[in-house]
């Protein structure tokens, strides 16, 4: 029993070696390394455990069920811890990714608050563009009103139409 378990621990060595000569060439065969790849390259698997093939049928069975609950207390341990192990990970995990969030949420708010800013002041821009536009627009009609309230004599009326038609100019 004890040979073909040193057997398939040789044959297990050997694979590991090949497998890890095989990954070498892929690697040097291409040009990027990709997350798979690398993840492949640098995993590192746990230990075999020391009771997996390690079985030998005791000759009293009370022996066989102590051994077996011994087993049974011992897998369970791992297991809790394994699963402690993850559940802290996925709480660490969802820490990080609530930090991200508000990090970017608060990013958000501050562009927005930037982009609410920028508006506020286009507008003030135009409202005050707007004013002046208005301004030069009532200057420009008293203007007007005041030359077009000028009066002309009939006698210069016929020569003042002849002077627009003759010589164009604009106002």
């Amino acid at each position: 029993m004890s040979f073909c378990n040193k057997l398939s621990r040789i044959v297990r060595h050997s694979e590991k070696k090949l497998h890890a000569s095989v990954i070498t060439l892929k690697t040097f065969s291409s040009e990027a390394a990709t997350h798979h790849r690398y993840h492949q390259e640098t995993h590192s698997f746990l230990e075999p455990e020391s009771y997996i093939n390690s079985w030998e049928p005791p000759r009293d069975p009370k022996d066989a069920e102590r051994m077996l609950a011994q087993l049974r207390r011992d897998y369970a341990k791992k297991v809790s811890l394994y699963r402690r192990d993850y559940v802290h990970e996925i709480e660490m995990l969802r820490v990080e990714k609530q930090r991200k969030d508000e990090a970017r949420l608060v990013a958000e708010r501050a562009a927005n608050e930037e982009r609410r800013r920028l508006k506020a002041e286009a507008a003030k821009v135009r409202a005050e563009e707007r004013k002046i536009f208005e301004e030069e627009f009532r200057r420009t009609l008293k203007l007007l009103h005041e030359q077009s309230s000028l009066w002309i004599e009939p006698k210069e009326l016929e020569k003042k139409i002849t002077e627009a038609l003759v010589e164009s100019t604009t106002l």
